[in-house]
């Protein structure tokens, strides 16, 4: 009965004029980002950031939350006609895609796509909104040593489900924490790493270094990509798929549902790991796996729903505990913290407005991405053709005037600008950087739950195995360890590393 009535205030929220254009901004900006190859919604999310300082923060926040898994939606029309990934996650949806818009199926690999994800996103919503409350509650029994425990698992999960080297990946997470340290200590008040320089004495601005890491980069690396786009158009006329194609899809509508979902929530995972993992389980309960690589329809429908599933779960670790699982939920942290927001449990009780309005905007934002993807598909086909020359000097423009509208300070910009050669740099030396940025946030959040619990403990260590909840944790961060350097996992994890 508690959860009818909160769904019933979420639907009051939602269901408001401006929360629903922002819903349906939030929901085009994310298509056409997932369709235009090379944006992708972690940039994007950083781009849009300052400009939500100026919004009502359930309208900002709904926004970005339909950018989000507006842009898995988007991702996969430009897998499926031009085999260009319009985001990470839609890299696996361009091995059979593709296929099928080559044999005349256009219509049928978009339309399983759509479906799928309109299934899983509603499946992912309806468990966002049930564990909501139970998490919550959980949440409320933390002390600083079961939060600090909770943030160390978090980050040995980042490792465990990076792609690429295990030491690449915890070096990235080590300097984002030496970047968080930077600014004002919270407990004596001292400025630290701070160069002399007064803009540092705040450190270093989250904005800037998301928009030059991921914005900035993602430009120049673009820039340097081959611009021809062959696109395979045959068969959009024909959307709906026949009933052998239903039989054939369902099943792995449904296998990728449940797996996205619970991949979401895990700490590093989020949607390109799902989608991943949903193609290799099912090749391997096919019955002519033989058939994946050319245009099996299961290669479609079973990715395309899991990384929607996971875009909706990730949300739960946000909402209830106030940890980001991935880069884009680092972002969503620092539009909480923006509009002065304590992202944690707290944020259903103070602001339960915003709280269950999110939750239910991203159904209403699903029923939206459906209307937008199949009758729009001709717009999108054009969209592809605008050449990116075009492009990117409008988005440098709208980056800089973003970050300087933060704070109206010209250093904002040169950050920016320095971010985004770190972030070309770890490019080419094929470094992920959203370890780095989970880090950031995560860095200066684990210092001051470490400094508090031992100041309440007068300085006794033994504090982080004395609570259950704390122990849990550690035992399950040791878990995790144990698994990184199991010779099976590392072996695969370098063959993924190895693969383009």
């Amino acid at each position: 009965m508690e959860l009818l009535d909160h769904l019933a205030l979420g639907f009051t929220t939602a269901l408001t004029l401006q929360n629903l254009m922002y819903a349906f901004i939030g929901c085009l900006l994310g298509t056409l980002v997932g369709v235009l190859p090379g944006l992708g919604p972690v940039a994007t999310i950083a781009m849009l950031l300052p400009a939500t300082y100026a919004l009502p923060p359930t309208s900002a926040l709904i926004m970005l939350a339909g950018i989000y898994y507006g842009a898995q939606y988007g991702g996969s029309t430009t897998a499926i006609l031009v085999n260009l990934p319009g985001e990470s996650s839609s890299v696996v949806t361009t091995l059979d895609g593709h296929q099928m818009a080559r044999q005349g199926r256009a219509g049928v690999a978009l339309a399983t796509a759509a479906l799928g994800s309109f299934f899983a996103g509603t499946v992912g919503t309806v468990l966002l909104a049930a564990f909501a409350s139970p998490l919550t509650d959980l949440a409320m029994d933390f002390g600083p040593a079961d939060y600090f425990s909770l943030m160390i698992f978090g980050l040995i999960g980042a490792v465990v489900l990076a792609s690429g080297s295990v030491y690449q990946a915890i070096g990235m997470i080590l300097i984002g924490l030496l970047l968080g340290l930077v600014g004002t200590d919270v407990t004596s008040g001292v400025a630290r790493f701070t160069l002399g320089r007064l803009e540092l004495i705040d450190g270093l601005n989250f904005v800037c270094l998301a928009m030059g890491v991921f914005g900035v980069a993602e430009i120049v690396r673009n820039l340097e990509g081959d611009q021809r786009r062959e696109t395979f158009t045959q068969g959009l006329d024909r959307l709906w798929p026949g009933r052998k194609d239903f039989k054939r899809m369902y099943p792995a509508v449904l296998r990728g549902t449940a797996l996205g979902s619970v991949l979401g929530i895990l700490p590093g995972g989020g949607a390109a790991l799902a989608s991943f993992s949903a193609y290799s389980l099912e090749k391997k309960v096919s019955r002519h796996p033989e058939q994946f690589g050319q245009g099996a329809i299961e290669g479609v429908a079973g990715p395309e729903s899991a990384n929607n599933a996971a875009a909706q779960t990730s949300f739960v670790p946000l909402l209830t505990l106030g940890i980001p699982s991935n880069a884009v939920m680092a972002m969503m942290i620092g539009a909480m913290v923006i509009h002065n927001i304590q992202p944690g449990p707290m944020v259903m009780s103070q602001n339960p407005e915003l709280f269950w309005g999110l939750i239910v905007s991203m159904w209403l934002g699903n029923l939206m991405l459906l209307a937008l993807n199949l009758p729009m598909l001709g717009i999108w086909v054009k969209l592809l053709k605008v050449p990116y020359r075009l492009m990117y000097p409008a988005i440098l423009v709208f980056c800089a005037i973003g970050v300087f509208s933060v704070q109206n300070a010209v250093a904002d910009i040169w950050q920016m600008a320095l971010f985004g050669v770190l972030g070309y740099l770890l490019g080419k030396l094929r470094l992920e950087p959203a370890p780095l940025l989970l880090g950031f946030v995560l860095g200066p959040l684990m210092e001051e739950n470490l400094r508090r619990a031992l100041l309440i403990s007068r300085g006794d260590f033994s504090v982080f195995v004395q609570r259950p909840i704390s122990l849990g944790l550690l035992c399950a961060a040791v878990a995790l360890v144990l698994l990184l350097v199991a010779p099976a996992l590392r072996r695969k994890r370098q063959v993924a590393f190895e693969e383009p």
